[in-house]
């Protein structure tokens, strides 16, 4: 069965047909969808839209573009939120060195908060990384190095994730980065613009990425794969984003799905 592993489903761009957005996803072979939230009031969404719907599962955590949010509680109710047992990762956490929206240290103070409430939860994460553009890759190379050490300290405290630490969503960097990421034990999320004819890093990263380390998701209501791009996006979708992988890596279409959703499995305990 496919899987989106990142979907934003309580965004409002849903609220007019969210029930028929899950069933288009279910018919299409969608089994299980997972819901990142991006502050406190997004992350408790994510989480009820589990109560509602048996196929979705929930992230929590605060984006670095969301972080005027931010205070001395945000660890503390993230903290009781997760004890819901379909909150299987923290997330979406991160670096975003485009938007800036943040100053650099609090993205650092904030991100770092959370990979220690992870640890302590042993949970796994889900990372949003966003450089400067393709030439100026400062925030990956940060994230990486960030990871780098906790990972270390994972290892150090034998917790079950230091084999499945989490993954970098959305993956935009080059295939140094990728290979780097996986090094750790890292998956790398591909989305919809893999299958833009334009996208050559990103597709270059696919063809010489193992399949172990790919996830599939589509990010909605952004980032539409062709045929579709331009529309809103939605989980069903998900499965161009498979069939392009297969089309890369000259592999099945049933070998991409099921490889990734055990991918997925594995990492989120699901």
């Amino acid at each position: 069965m496919l899987v989106d592993t990142h979907c934003h489903l309580n965004f409002n761009t849903f609220d007019e047909d969210r029930d028929l957005v899950v069933q288009r996803a279910v018919k299409s072979g969608v089994d299980r969808i997972l819901n990142p939230g991006i502050d406190i009031k997004t992350s408790q969404q994510a989480i009820e839209l589990t109560n509602r719907f048996p196929n979705v599962y929930a992230a929590i955590g605060i984006h670095p573009n969301e972080l005027k949010s931010w205070n001395e509680s945000s660890i503390e109710q993230l903290r009781q939120m997760a004890n819901n047992p379909k909150v299987v990762a923290i997330g979406e956490i991160g670096l975003d060195y485009y938007r800036n929206k943040s100053s650099k240290e609090l993205q650092t103070i904030a991100f770092k908060s959370q990979l220690e409430l992870a640890a302590e939860l042993d949970l796994p994460i889900i990372i949003h990384s966003r450089n400067v553009s393709q030439i100026d890759q400062r925030a990956m190379k940060n994230l990486l190095s960030i990871l780098s050490d906790w990972v270390k300290s994972l290892k150090s405290k034998n917790l079950r994730i230091q084999t499945r630490p989490g993954v970098l969503h959305s993956f935009s960097s080059d295939i140094e980065y990728a290979e780097s990421a996986a090094q750790l034990n890292f998956l790398i999320g591909i989305t919809g613009p893999v299958t833009f004819k334009n996208a050559v890093e990103l597709r270059e990263v696919v063809s010489i990425i193992r399949l172990d380390s790919l996830l599939i998701e589509t990010d909605s209501p952004f980032l539409t794969p062709h045929p579709f791009r331009g529309k809103r996006n939605e989980p069903a979708n998900v499965r161009f984003i498979a069939e392009e992988i297969s089309n890369i890596k000259k592999l099945p279409f049933e070998q991409v799905v099921q490889k990734t959703g055990k991918n997925a499995k594995r990492l989120f305990n699901w």
